[in-house]
């Protein structure tokens, strides 16, 4: 498979996967070590295969978690090389007897409402330092680290400042979407709009805030 080719999440359908999910444009993975040096040792573990596969994932450790996300930077998403490293790091933890938990990977982005993207997309990319990078047929900006939320842009008619302007969109694995919703809508929320299902469902807070649920089905 040619290492450059990226992949979508229907290419990955039937891939012996099942501790991670791809999410917007990386693989994540998130493990339970047990305690804090469990984690390190894995780590460990880890930076020696990445080393000798050249392909460094971004790695997020805690007390007793690592938190795991691959991408090809040169390309800007997932390729084959994320799936072999994926598969080696799964049996890297299984090894160390980490739990994985890929229900709990997650990606918040923020979209914008705007009549005008190009008047106001510059001045997010420079306030927060993001790239501006094409994806699915439009201008997104981007924290090459993957450490803070996307921000894409909403078209939408002219409107009145005091209107929501921003929202959050949430990308959860397909598997999770239900009980996310119905948590949200227990804690007060309210269903607005799910004609979009499973692509996305739109939720609203007791003051009428609004926020996405988003998978990668159905687009």
């Amino acid at each position: 498979m040619d290492p450059t080719r990226l992949l979508t999440e229907q290419d990955l359908v039937g891939v012996d996967l099942p501790d991670w999910r791809m999410l917007i444009d990386r693989l994540h993975a998130s493990f339970d070590t047990g305690d804090f040096g469990g984690a390190v040792r894995l780590v460990d573990a880890i930076a020696t295969v990445a080393e000798e596969m050249g392909h460094v994932p971004d790695l997020d450790l805690g007390a007793g978690r690592l938190d795991v996300r691959l991408v090809s930077r040169d390309v800007g998403g997932v390729t084959s090389r994320d799936v072999a490293l994926a598969q080696r790091v799964s049996e890297l933890a299984r090894a160390a007897g980490a739990v994985p938990h890929p229900e709990r990977t997650s990606v918040l982005e923020l979209a914008l409402d705007t009549e005008d993207e190009t008047a106001v997309r510059p001045f997010w990319a420079a306030l927060l330092e993001y790239d501006t990078v094409e994806a699915w047929g439009e201008l997104q900006l981007r924290d090459t680290t993957g450490h803070r939320a996307s921000i894409w842009f909403q078209p939408t008619d002219a409107h009145e400042t005091p209107r929501q302007r921003w929202h959050l969109d949430l990308r959860v694995p397909p598997e999770v979407v239900e009980g996310r919703i119905a948590a949200a809508v227990a804690a007060g929320g309210v269903l607005v709009d799910d004609s979009s299902a499973p692509a996305f469902w739109v939720l609203a807070d007791a003051q009428g805030n609004r926020a996405c649920v988003t998978t990668w089905e159905g687009r």
